[in-house]
């Protein structure tokens, strides 16, 4: 496992969590004051009040399936409005845990890859430029591979992140993005590299090419790197919301995927997809981005969001 932070800063941590909370108080109203309020007329929680309660959770950004499922399960508890605020944070907790570990797998004395899946305007390549700073901070031999061969300037704009985080990059304009990967491993291989992050095309347009590309590139480190394949990782923007939900379909036929990273959380009201990828594809949140400064990518912690948006 990888953490950005060491365990004994305590300010840090403390610093970290009020950035996280400020981030997500849009979340917190959409996701957990505005269904409180729904059913504060009355301690009884009638039918009227859980269709209510369903329609602000969809709202919010949950999801169909699993608002639904959540008023089901209050409906049949025979809950109280007074205790729909404890409810919803054990369900919430609940649905985190089970979706697996949130901390970014890193093997020590070994060559680890990260491949960074997600449409174009997600910010995908900006996170891969910070998360490479941070592993070079912390004394990681860092290697990008520019697999977006396809978009006009994401090699260039990769490049721009390598040269800011001060870490090499693997870039072969107009060429094959298995290819470039090909390269990006085999010079890592032979130079000792830790890590190599791959950043890959994004274009839903035209999903089938999207999903062919994104394979032979998987076929390629599955053929020559089998071992190294840390994380899979899908980067979603915050504010799509429950249009999160369709991407996470379309890469998971296409990958094996481990984990997402949730950007643009910072002023957006919709964090409750963190909870909706978890339920619907058992994915963990690893990473979130909360501004603009290479220190805004944080690592998720799933005790830290309850806290966020419940305090």
């Amino acid at each position: 496992m990888f953490n950005f932070f060491k365990k004994d800063s305590k300010n840090i941590i403390s610093d970290s969590f009020t950035a996280l909370k400020d981030a997500l108080s849009k979340t917190s109203k959409a996701l957990i004051e505005n269904v409180v309020d729904v059913a504060s007329g009355s301690e009884e929680i009638d039918e009227f009040t859980l269709e209510d309660i369903e329609s602000t959770l969809i709202k919010a950004d949950l999801g169909v399936d699993l608002s639904v499922e959540i008023v089901d399960k209050i409906k049949t508890k025979n809950l109280k409005s007074s205790q729909l605020k404890n409810f919803l944070k054990e369900e919430f907790k609940n649905i985190l845990a089970n979706a697996g570990p949130n901390e970014l797998i890193y093997k020590e004395n070994s060559l680890n890859i990260y491949f960074i899946a997600g449409v174009n305007g997600a910010g995908k390549t900006t996170l891969i430029g910070k998360l490479a700073k941070r592993f070079n901070d912390s004394g990681k031999k860092v290697l990008l591979a520019a697999a977006d061969t396809f978009r006009a300037a994401a090699e260039e704009q990769l490049e721009i992140w390598a040269r800011r985080a001060n870490v090499d990059i693997v870039r072969r304009d107009k060429a094959d993005s298995a290819s470039v990967v090909y390269e990006a491993i085999e010079r890592a291989k032979k130079e000792n590299y830790d890590i190599v992050i791959i950043d890959t095309a994004g274009r839903l347009q035209n999903k089938f090419n999207l999903i062919e590309e994104l394979k032979k590139i998987k076929n390629v480190i599955d053929k020559n790197a089998p071992q190294a394949l840390s994380e899979c990782m899908l980067v979603l923007d915050a504010n799509l919301g429950q249009n999160g939900l369709s991407q996470a379909k379309v890469f998971k036929e296409a990958l094996n995927l481990t984990s997402v990273a949730i950007t643009k959380l910072d002023g957006s009201a919709k964090g409750g997809i963190i909870i909706a990828i978890a339920k619907d594809f058992a994915l963990p949140a690893k990473l979130v981005g909360i501004g603009e400064k290479p220190q805004d990518l944080k690592n998720f912690n799933k005790d830290e969001f309850i806290e966020a948006i419940f305090d």
